[in-house]
């Protein structure tokens, strides 16, 4: 194999990136998922791959970002927003379609890996991946390898209790989880629109200078900052970097570091908050690096 093929499998588009084996981009293609259709998946995913195979005149290996993950109980996906993806033994059926081993992994675990691996974590020993976007996710990437645990569920932060809740945040917002008060209905960006509660979508609140937009920014940044606190309580990383449509909000690394100190059980607080150097594309590279340098 000569090349990296990485696949993003998103709700509405899929993604593919071809990398040469030290990670420059050689092409790229981007179609649209065929929304409800499992067996229309493989199809597409078969066709970006010999694609760009046939394209570039090269093998490559293949790795896939998915909206779930595949479980180490059962072998298939769970937890998938592309609901037509659960229950079904996509790593297997694509390797039949394809003819090789492939590796999947969660579409945020692969934004950690990409960014761990040459973006604003590269050369750090411990990358805590973010995504705040409509929904919230993680990922750990510790040494140059994703942390991955029995439940494949590592980095899941997202349906954690915000932590130190006051009054007014109690029980919280219910979740699709079946629970209530989760990081996640707190920090996606519909969950900044609702706390917002003028009409206005995430962006909008971003982008206005009114009043109740600042107010909704600074609760927004508060509880950030205690939700990444209760992370560097527990794993302890070098950097965060976030991702997903909020992390382009610039006020995010100025303010929430500062707010995080008083939640973070130490005397002094190193841990840096960067936006990804990948940007939107760093959840397919990602997903090109589930094959690592040999």
């Amino acid at each position: 194999m000569t090349l990296r093929i990485g696949i993003d499998l998103g709700g509405t588009k899929t993604e593919a990136i071809a990398l040469d084996l030290a990670g420059r981009e050689l092409a790229r293609e981007r179609v649209a998922t065929p929304k409800g259709s499992y067996d229309g998946t493989i199809a597409t995913i078969r066709h970006l791959v010999e694609g760009l195979e046939s394209r570039l005149g090269a093998t490559a290996t293949v790795g896939i970002g998915i909206p779930g993950t595949v479980s180490p109980r059962t072998g298939l996906i769970k937890n998938a927003n592309s609901t037509w993806l659960i229950g079904k033994p996509l790593d297997r059926d694509l390797e039949a379609a394809l003819g090789r081993p492939v590796r999947l992994a969660n579409d945020a675990d692969c934004f950690a890996l990409s960014e761990a691996t040459d973006g604003a974590g590269a050369g750090l020993a411990t990358v805590f991946g973010v995504i705040l976007g409509t929904g919230v996710g993680g990922g750990i990437v510790a040494h140059g390898r994703l942390l991955a645990g029995p439940n494949a569920i590592a980095g899941e932060w997202g349906h954690n209790p915000l932590p130190w809740p006051e009054d007014g945040e109690r029980p919280g917002p219910a979740c699709y989880c079946g629970r209530s008060g989760c990081i996640e209905t707190f920090l996606s960006g519909p969950g900044l629109a609702r706390d917002h509660g003028g009409g206005l979508t995430a962006e909008q609140v971003a982008r206005s200078d009114s009043p109740s937009a600042e107010a909704a920014l600074a609760r927004y940044e508060q509880r950030l900052a205690r939700a990444l606190a209760a992370v560097i309580n527990v794993i302890d990383p070098h950097v965060i970097v976030l991702g997903g449509g909020l992390s382009k909000l610039e006020r995010l690394y100025r303010n929430v570091p500062s707010l995080w100190r008083r939640f973070v059980f130490s005397d002094h607080v190193d841990t840096i908050l960067r936006p990804p150097r990948h940007g939107d594309s760093s959840g397919v590279r990602g997903a090109a690096w589930l094959w690592p340098p040999q």
